[in-house]
């Protein structure tokens, strides 16, 4: 198994899967060779080593939320902007290791200048935020500053990657 800090050298083949996956991740080995232009086992080969090196950090459904909230509500998203009242390195990695754990937080960063974290939070109302800000914010003495931006619509999410550019023909001509 190579090593997730080894350094590997990528090729147009290794970037065309990886723009391919990032597209669709569910598609069949056979399907991908096919489009990204090598034998189905060169194909498997590649994907698992660029697993093993960490490239591939996970694969995931990404659901529809404006079809998910006809069924559940639509919840409440939070784009958040943290300052610490003392940055020492141990006082941002606590709070960035309690942030990482809480299940409402799907994104945290610390950023600069500004504030020392931007979290992105999704609870499912008003009340649930509370507890979050409750158990995040309030309970920690060492948060000096929160503000809250609630969004009212999102107009666009991508989770994709930028990859230097590789040629991809595409077979869903006439979509």
């Amino acid at each position: 198994m190579i090593e997730k800090t080894e350094s590997i050298a990528l090729d147009e083949a290794d970037l065309r899967l990886l723009a391919l996956l990032q597209d669709d991740a569910s598609q069949s080995n056979q399907r991908l060779a096919e489009r990204a232009h090598v034998s189905p086992p060169t194909s498997l080969r590649r994907v698992k080593r660029l697993r093993e090196t960490g490239l591939i950090e996970r694969e995931v459904a990404l659901l529809n939320p404006d079809r998910l909230a006809q069924l559940t509500g639509h919840g409440l998203t939070a784009l958040l902007e943290i300052t610490l009242e003392r940055q020492a390195a141990e006082h941002l990695d606590a709070f960035e290791a309690r942030a990482v754990a809480e299940p409402a937080v799907q994104q945290c960063y610390r950023v600069s200048p500004g504030p020392d974290f931007m979290l992105v939070a999704h609870t499912p109302d008003m009340p649930a935020y509370r507890d979050l800000a409750q158990r995040l914010f309030t309970a920690d003495a060492n948060v000096r500053n929160v503000k809250a931006f609630f969004s009212v619509k999102r107009a666009k999410f991508d989770p994709r990657l930028p990859l230097p550019s590789v040629t991809i023909e595409s077979s869903n001509k006439g979509l």
